[in-house]
């Protein structure tokens, strides 16, 4: 899996509020926050243009980034990100410290290899059904993986894959297995194509079982 680089410059933002945010905003920067670890948190501001092209990248949302702030590079991953609703602009992110030797706790894209050669799919006609599109990891900063492949090539109709199922990378936990056993959360199955049912003459009601009009004009 070759890894991208996100080296993100910031600034510590000092003046606050709604309306500082919005002067941001006007100025094509956006508000963000660091925090997590033994550290304070820090406000800062960001390019948005430069910020908006690396959210096109998947390996963005999963990816330890680097924060340049006053020249200190800082680990970080993006836990949240906040968007215009009908703008193509970002109005915040909040960014968490990464410490090497403590584990974090992030969410991870799943990518679902061979899904038109499926023997469900190319010789039995199924459908791809998928239950999660990512899943939530624990996992130490330095085997934080990109994706998840699941290959659902030998998936027959009726088969399902479930977290127990995952091929994980060494030192990659699910969150979700940690709960306990009825936590095992179906993955990717392929089902059976819907049929629907049409209607036949024999299931059509006869001609003469249905009033006609002037009939029922001529009752009243």
């Amino acid at each position: 899996m070759a890894k991208l680089d996100f080296n993100i410059k910031a600034t510590v933002r000092t003046d606050k509020g709604k309306g500082a945010s919005r002067r941001l905003r006007h100025a094509d920067k956006v508000p963000a926050i660091l925090y997590g670890g033994k550290d304070e948190p820090i406000a800062l501001e960001l390019d948005h243009n430069k910020v908006n092209n690396m959210a096109d990248y998947e390996a963005f949302y999963s990816h330890i980034l680097t924060l340049e702030i006053d020249g200190k590079k800082h680990q970080a991953i993006l836990k949240d990100m906040q968007r215009h609703p009908y703008k193509p602009k970002l109005t915040h992110l909040d960014f968490q410290r990464v410490e090497k030797g403590h584990k974090l706790h992030t969410n991870l894209p799943l990518h679902f290899l061979n899904e038109e050669t499926a023997k469900g799919v190319k010789e039995e006609g199924g459908v791809v059904v998928h239950h999660v599109n990512d899943v939530e990891i624990m996992v130490l900063p330095k085997d934080l993986p990109e994706y998840l492949e699941v290959d659902i090539a030998n998936l027959s109709v009726g088969d399902t894959i479930h977290l127990t199922d995952l091929n994980l990378p060494e030192g990659v936990e699910l969150v979700e297995l940690t709960k306990g056993e009825d936590h095992d959360q179906a993955v990717v199955s392929i089902t059976a194509p819907r049929v629907e049912k049409e209607e036949t003459d024999e299931e059509a009601p006869a001609a003469d079982e249905v009033p006609a009009a002037n009939e029922k004009d001529a009752d009243e």
